[in-house]
């Protein structure tokens, strides 16, 4: 949580559930089989168990899932999972109370890792946790996230630090994949690494005899951006075709002007043309205005 909060956009602003429905069936009629809704924190919204009953049947949708920080989980778990989502990411940057306080602006770590529980007991395999690493902060405690992986499928997802407009990036936070290797290594030395699919973000490990793996989300030190068949649209509906462009293109102002489902399609292969090989590297990426995914609406 940036440190003097988030705006809150007004409610004219946002998608509809009418509007994120239809641009979800335009993508699926296009060849998208996958659909994460995340943000931001989608719990807050209102009816949000609705919202993925309808995205769950829309044909060709095989994945629906939800990244969360965990902390309206608990209640809203069993409404989910009748709805039709297929997995949860959760988000634990840290396994004590003191950093959860720190780096959320609010108590809630045992909220947190009760959902995480919540969600193995209700039959999710894996589960997946993303930690954001962060030097200085929770790299001495990459050794204990990779021991919750033994007895329980969990997938702990390391994430490089990221820079975005706001979050006050700076290198001497950041860690590297390889360096994060190099700690757990000196741990767990027979770790291993698996084999992944072209289209995964994450580089798989796994200590051996353990029931859940390891993944790392280098998007920094070792870019994956070849390989990354991800598109995303922003809570007020704004698609972006890369996670650190500042290009966007309003499907929202679009629909609400008139435009028809063929001239929706058009925008955005048009958009998903202007691709770069790869985004402009860290540095460039802290210089420049990327607003994070965090909108929210009021």
């Amino acid at each position: 949580m940036p440190e003097g909060g988030v705006d809150l956009k007004p409610k004219d602003h946002i998608l509809t559930y009418e509007e994120i429905i239809r641009l979800a069936q335009l993508f699926a009629a296009k060849g998208v089989t996958k659909i994460r809704l995340t943000g931001g924190e989608p719990l807050i919204r209102k009816e949000i168990e609705e919202l993925a009953i309808h995205l769950a049947k829309i044909p060709g949708i095989e994945s629906l899932a939800i990244t969360t920080n965990g902390l309206l989980l608990p209640n809203k778990l069993d409404a989910l999972q009748r709805a039709g989502v297929t997995l949860f990411n959760i988000s634990l940057d840290t396994l004590k109370a003191d950093k959860f306080k720190q780096v959320t602006r609010r108590d809630g770590l045992e909220t947190v890792q009760d959902a995480i529980k919540l969600t193995l007991q209700a039959g999710y395999n894996p589960v997946k946790v993303n930690a954001v690493v962060m030097k200085g902060f929770n790299e001495d405690e990459l050794v204990d996230f990779v021991a919750l992986t033994e007895h329980e499928p969990l997938e702990i997802r390391f994430i490089e630090y990221m820079p975005f407009g706001g979050n006050a990036w700076t290198d001497r936070s950041f860690m590297s994949y390889v360096d994060m290797i190099d700690v757990i290594k000196q741990s767990y030395p027979n770790l291993e690494r698996l084999s992944e699919g072209p289209q995964e973000t994450a580089k798989a490990w796994k200590v051996p005899g353990f029931k859940g793996s390891l993944g790392f989300i280098s998007s920094m030190s070792d870019h994956f951006c070849s390989g990354c068949n991800r598109i995303r649209l922003t809570a007020d509906g704004q698609l972006k075709v890369c996670l650190f462009g500042n290009q966007e293109v309003s499907l929202r102002d679009m629909m609400r002007s008139g435009s028809s489902d063929h001239e929706l399609a058009e925008a955005i292969h048009e958009a998903l043309s202007r691709k770069k090989a790869s985004h402009a590297g860290m540095y460039e990426i802290a210089q420049s205005d990327n607003r994070p995914m965090i909108l929210i609406g009021g």
